[in-house]
């Protein structure tokens, strides 16, 4: 079964006759969720071309027939873009996960040299840290001291990698209260990710990688959940600061493979309070903003 088929069937399975058209139907049920032929009908196509989809034997699948499995299986837009990427992969743009600048744009520079108050960093699709400014290192990446960041958490070209961090780093790991909603946040995403960029080695290895660590990752992967992640809500146990509740938001730049995270604070509150403090514990440090080589 491919990728389309396996996303196919577990969106399937969260779906129960009682909570759609087709009613309560009696008797014993074998399988989670809709049967294959309930969710045809529910699509309007015929049961046998649904089974070839979920066999990964459906080709050049229309946007009418798209459009109403989307909407028999309730899928959110972020679920809808990931069906259609599935679908429709775009060979040509397979490797541009592994295509980030050799540098950044001039004005995505000087706009982290603005933001010296704001934790903020870039990401490649991968969630390489490409840049981050000092106080998003104060911040994600206190524990690692001075130590050089080409270490076993690095990414493409021995940059740090936020989602190898999080699953791989026992320090990472503690900083987020809520560990498991950003491991699933994180895994969600790199989903998307890797419909996007189907052929891409990079993407790849780090899968394969953190399948193979023994880690909670192989869970959170077969469950098939996407999501932009545009913003999640981070609550930290900071070594140095306490608490911290930092509001995530990825602004969009003209470069769809460069992801800027900014993170900000609730006016007035113990977080805002605790950020000060970290950064006056950051001032006079060097630049730790990682370099794209």
């Amino acid at each position: 079964m491919d990728e389309l088929g396996k996303f196919l069937k577990s969106r399937r399975a969260r779906l129960h006759p009682a909570d759609t058209a087709l009613g309560s139907y009696g008797g014993r049920r074998r399988v989670p969720g809709l049967r294959r032929e309930e969710l045809a009908q529910l699509a309007g196509v015929s049961a046998s071309y649904y089974a070839r989809l979920e066999q990964g034997l459906g080709q050049n699948v229309s946007d009418a027939v798209l459009d109403s499995l989307a909407r028999a299986l309730r899928l959110d837009d972020a679920e809808r873009a990931h069906l259609l990427a599935l679908a429709r992969p775009n060979r040509a743009a397979a490797g541009c996960a592994a295509r980030v600048a050799r540098q950044l744009p001039d004005g995505l520079q000087r706009l982290m040299a603005m933001m010296g108050d704001v934790p903020v960093m870039v990401l490649s699709p991968t969630s390489d840290v490409l840049a981050w400014n000092p106080l998003a290192r104060a911040v994600f990446g206190a524990h690692h001291g001075d130590r050089d960041d080409r270490d076993d958490r690095a990414g493409h070209e021995g940059l740090p990698n936020m989602t190898r961090m999080i699953f791989l780093d026992p320090p990472t790991r503690a900083l987020f209260a809520d560990w498991e909603g950003k491991a699933r946040s994180v895994v969600a995403h790199l989903r998307m990710v890797a419909a996007r960029f189907p052929a891409d080695g990079r993407v790849r290895a780090l899968v394969g990688e953190l399948l193979s660590s023994g880690t909670e990752f192989a869970a959170l992967w077969e469950d098939h959940s996407v999501a932009n992640c545009d913003s999640f809500t981070n609550v930290l146990r900071h070594p140095q600061v306490g608490e911290l509740t930092l509001f995530q938001e990825v602004l969009r730049t003209e470069q769809p493979e460069l992801m800027v995270v900014a993170f900000t604070v609730e006016p007035g509150s113990p977080s805002e309070t605790a950020l000060r403090l970290l950064g006056a514990l950051t001032a006079g440090r060097a630049d730790h903003r990682v370099a794209v080589s």
